[in-house]
């Protein structure tokens, strides 16, 4: 109980009432919110004992403790009530992610706000507010009826804990704050409000009722299972805080704190913001937010598309699928860009929004970064035996004019502005060191500490063999290789007699030493080649390349190929800010001098000692299940050849996608072990190889497609392109629309409008 002289001076500040044991007011208290207390009133019932004054029969508690009425004088209070929670850990967990974010979104918070803590491990939050409303339950969590969060204000009261201060204000210090501030107050706290999903589609129309027959998984539920949300929204938000529970989320270019959330249990995206396609103050699944996204919230025309995607079950059929077909799992053919750490998908998220790069290409460019940076300084053992380097081979494939170029230089810039920094530094001095060597014996002692500069550029673009192996030796970390056009790379394999280009290749991607025998010059050598390939090139150049002799011999298996359906953006006003372009660039340099300086290892002999990782006991165990994944499809009667020859390369990569996502996504971070690769890791590495899988099999499946597509219009070249394409679609409904409109020389629309017609 707080001593009389001291609750007498609340007075001052509140308006009072006096509470028992219970902490329920012993006196009406009504009349108290429009009319204070006077000091002689408030004495007499706070010195009340009990038990001789009756109301209606019953006892009077006595006094125990003051309450803060709501309400008077603008107060209003943020009530947290923890008790739900059943451990002081997660009692903890809460109030520390709750408090945190309110410091980060609010400025000055500290200086604004009063906390006490309450006698239930729970906060009062309190301040003054013009906007005061009635009491409002905002938060209740999953099977729970009692609000965790609520506000006190007109008709509500608190109770006064003064020896429980947690902030630097104290009761006497209550201020008022902006709309702005109790704004973002009020929305977070909703936030931890559990959502259910608002259900899909309440009455089914016929025609989605049509393809249900015997049918069991709907399209809605099927593709909530499947498909992540963010993948659904990610070019409309950027996550700005992640939460135990949630994600916090913010519109493109707005202006506000935030827009809503995605809530982690249950996948559900809340929104407060009225200024997206999408509803607000909803709870909306991945399928409605696909729903509004792409067909205005036609609930139906969703479901027939989905439906048309693969996505729901199908009717039984008696035929049996053909043992040669590809298929293909939609949600592996989106680039799993959660692999990286969250600032890193902002960036690259923006970079889509603003610059209109490619998500796909970027997401490829980074990895290879990483395999540059890393080298040879780092390896991982999967078992005693067998060891797997850093090497990544990758091909970012599209048409001409699509954007792969700029997507990749984004990306890598970093890197290749400090390797012209190296290449201008040598230049400078093999100058000096020319003019040096002219001269006479007796000049040269007036230079005793001269030497031969060593070419430290470590990214090349245009160069031969020879010339990339003589700059491997003198930079033994990594030399990456970065081509616009892949095509004269794949040429070039083969091109002397004397010696096989492709050998070297072959060997070199395994880290095997490799030697160079030109009958031009003496032999070349390389102990440890670690030469990460990046490039662009054509669908219809890549797939000349894949000859029986490239498919047999492994080279095509090798790479790892990025073909995601792009179309050419319209100009936007999007902006970046420069700080997050200067952000990443200086992570990007940062992880490379990091390597550099700082875990790279040398022998007496100045030769590389690489650091071997290996897996932790669960990462382990994961490694293993996905192995005998691999395997199982290898030796599955149904799978196709041309996967057979390409998934026991995925063998390697996994590992080596293990080894780069652990140690990028681990720099910098303090208490981090670097020798043990994670659990974490490994499943990031299984998604990105479903990712190159997926991509390997589209541009085969567009290959044979287009071919087919070739075929058929030649035999019917009588026939209108109307005719042409009723043919095609007939015998495949899901062919490319954007390749048959490009071989009829039609538009798109033309060929939707062809669709519409064959429906009919």
């Amino acid at each position: 109980m707080i001593e009389a002289t001291k609750a007498i001076k609340f007075l001052d500040y509140f308006s009072l009432l006096t509470v028992g044991k219970t902490k329920v007011p012993n006196f009406a208290w009504t009349q108290q919110q429009t009319d204070k207390l006077s000091e002689n009133d408030f004495i007499k019932r706070y010195n009340y004992a009990g038990g001789s004054f009756k109301k209606n029969g019953e006892e009077r508690p006595a006094t125990t403790n003051i309450g803060l009425i709501t309400g008077f004088d603008f107060l209003e209070v943020i009530d947290i009530d923890l008790k739900v929670f059943s451990t002081a850990k997660e009692k903890l967990d809460f109030w520390n992610e709750y408090l945190g974010f309110l410091k980060d979104n609010i400025l000055d918070f500290a200086e604004k706000f009063v906390i006490y803590k309450t006698k239930n491990d729970g906060y009062h939050i309190l301040y003054k507010s013009k906007r005061i409303q009635n009491n409002l339950k905002l938060a209740k969590l999953k099977g729970h009826k009692q609000a965790v969060i609520e506000t006190r204000g007109q008709f509500g009261y608190v109770i006064a804990y003064p020896q429980n201060k947690v902030s630097k204000n104290s009761y006497f210090d209550v201020k008022f704050i902006s709309d702005e501030d109790r704004e973002i107050l009020i929305t977070f706290s909703k936030s931890y409000n559990y959502l259910e999903p608002e259900k899909e589609i309440k009455v089914v129309p016929k025609q989605v009722q049509n393809i249900y027959k015997d049918s069991d998984v709907k399209v809605w539920d099927d593709f909530n299972n499947k498909t992540n949300i963010w993948d659904v929204i990610s070019s409309d938000f950027k996550i700005i805080a992640n939460h135990n529970k949630k994600y916090i989320i913010k519109r493109h270019n707005s202006d506000s704190a935030h827009s809503g959330y995605i809530f982690k249990d249950n996948d559900i995206m809340f929104l407060y913001s009225t200024g997206t396609i999408y509803p607000h103050e909803k709870g909306l699944s991945a399928f409605a937010c696909y729903t509004f996204k792409n067909h205005n919230g036609d609930y139906a025309a969703a479901t027939l598309d989905l439906y048309d995607k693969g996505f729901g079950s199908r009717r039984v059929l008696k035929e049996t699928e053909p043992s040669e077909r590809i298929l293909l799992v939609e949600n592996d053919l989106q680039f799993p860009i959660d692999i990286f750490t969250k600032p890193i998908q902002s960036y690259i998220i923006d970079c889509a929004n603003t610059l209109n790069m490619s998500i796909d290409y970027m997401g490829c460019s980074l990895m290879w970064l990483m395999s540059l940076s890393i080298g040879n300084s780092m390896k991982i053992e999967v078992k005693k035996g067998w060891v797997e380097i850093a090497t990544l081979w990758i091909a970012v494939v599209g048409k001409a004019g699509i954007g792969k170029t700029p997507s990749i230089s984004k990306t890598i810039f970093p890197l290749e502005k400090l390797n012209n920094i190296e290449i201008s530094n040598y230049i400078k001095e093999f100058q000096k060191w020319e003019a040096y060597d002219k001269l006479t014996k007796k000049e040269k002692e007036e230079y005793p500490d001269m030497v031969k500069p060593i070419k430290k550029q470590f990214i090349a673009n245009d160069i031969t063999l020879e010339a990339l192996i003589d700059l491997h030796q003198e930079n033994d970390n990594a030399v990456g290789v970065f081509k616009d056009e892949l095509a004269g790379w794949f040429k070039d394999m083969n091109k002397y007699k004397a010696g096989s280009d492709l050998e070297f290749w072959l060997s070199s991607w395994s880290g095997k030493s490799v030697n160079l025998n030109r009958m031009t010059r003496a032999g070349s050598f390389v102990a440890n080649p670690l030469i990460p390939i990046l490039g662009g090139i054509q669908p219809s150049i890549f797939n000349s390349f894949y000859t029986n002799e490239n498919k047999d011999n492994g080279f095509m298996d090798r790479m790892l190929l990025s073909y995601p359906d792009l179309k050419v953006e319209d100009y936007n006003d999007n902006e970046m800010d420069y700080n997050t372009i200067q952000w990443y660039n200086d992570t990007i340099i940062y992880f490379f001098e990091k390597i550099k300086h700082e875990i790279i290892q040398k022998d007496e002999f100045g030769k590389i000692v690489p650091v071997t990782l290996t897996f932790d006991n669960e990462a382990k165990k994961e490694w293993v299940r996905i192995f005998n994944e691999i395997t199982k499809n290898q030796n599955s009667e149904t799978e196709n050849e041309y996967m057979k020859s390409m998934l026991p390369k995925q063998k390697s990569y996994i590992p080596r996608f293990s080894l780069l996502i652990h140690i990028f996504n681990g720099i910098g971070l303090p208490q981090y072990d670097f020798s043990k690769v994670s659990k974490e890791s490994v499943l990031k590495a299984e998604k990105l190889s479903k990712y190159f899988i997926a991509m390997a099999k589209k541009i085969k499946i567009d290959s044979i497609e287009n071919l087919e597509i070739k075929k058929v219009l030649k035999n019917n070249d009588a026939k209108s392109n109307r005719e042409k394409f009723t043919i095609l679609y007939k015998a495949n409904p899901k062919l490319n629309k954007n390749e048959v409109a490009e071989q009829l020389g039609v538009s798109v629309q033309t060929i939707y409008k062809y669709i519409k017609g064959v429906k009919k």
